[in-house]
């Protein structure tokens, strides 16, 4: 594996390491608020954002040692509605910059599984975005979301409002792999 990618996978999983913890610290302040929805959906896309980490990492099992890793990262828990404002912020810059330039340098330098782990993560954040984008108006209009059960693909973290599918649409799992929050 080239160091390139290598450095973005590192990159990658500190980022949707830090995004986990955060957006359970997020989770218990909403739950705080008297918003159980919004608390449930950070909630629910933490975990997403785990199966993202562990697929990074896992693509980088044949290195030994310790590696220093920056993430872009928000900072700073607040109200619920400025949390959420750091997750659209976190979320928009994965869609907008950081995946779309790991995806294409993994393609060029033929690594599948850095460019899957890429594609995978790179199309939940678009799902989670939208979904923080909702929750975001309910917050500032001094509303719970309104929220169906949250369903997570424990495979490649997709992430779907209502009932799971019969097979996930980006990793082909079966809807038993599904997790519901």
């Amino acid at each position: 594996m080239k160091s390139m990618i290598e450095d973005n996978l590192r990159s990658a999983f500190s980022g949707e390491s830090q995004a986990h913890m955060r957006y359970l610290i997020f989770s218990d302040i909403a739950a705080s608020e008297g918003l159980p929805n919004v608390s449930r959906l950070f909630e629910a896309i933490s975990f997403a954002e785990r199966i993202h980490a562990t697929n990074h990492f896992k693509n980088l099992s044949h290195l030994t040692g310790a590696f220093p890793t920056l993430a872009m990262a928000g900072f700073g828990p607040s109200t619920t509605s400025d949390n959420l404002a750091i997750a659209i912020e976190g979320e928009q810059f994965d869609i907008e910059q950081m995946y779309p330039v790991y995806k294409n340098t993994a393609a060029f330098q033929n690594e599948k599984g850095a460019e899957r782990s890429f594609e995978w993560a790179w199309k939940a954040e678009m799902i989670h975005a939208a979904m923080f984008q909702k929750a975001k108006q309910s917050a500032d209009s001094g509303k719970d979301l309104r929220l169906g059960p949250v369903q997570i693909c424990e495979v490649c973290g997709h992430t779907v409002e209502g009932d799971a599918p019969e097979r996930c649409p980006v990793c082909n799992a079966p809807k038993d792999k599904f997790r519901k929050f």
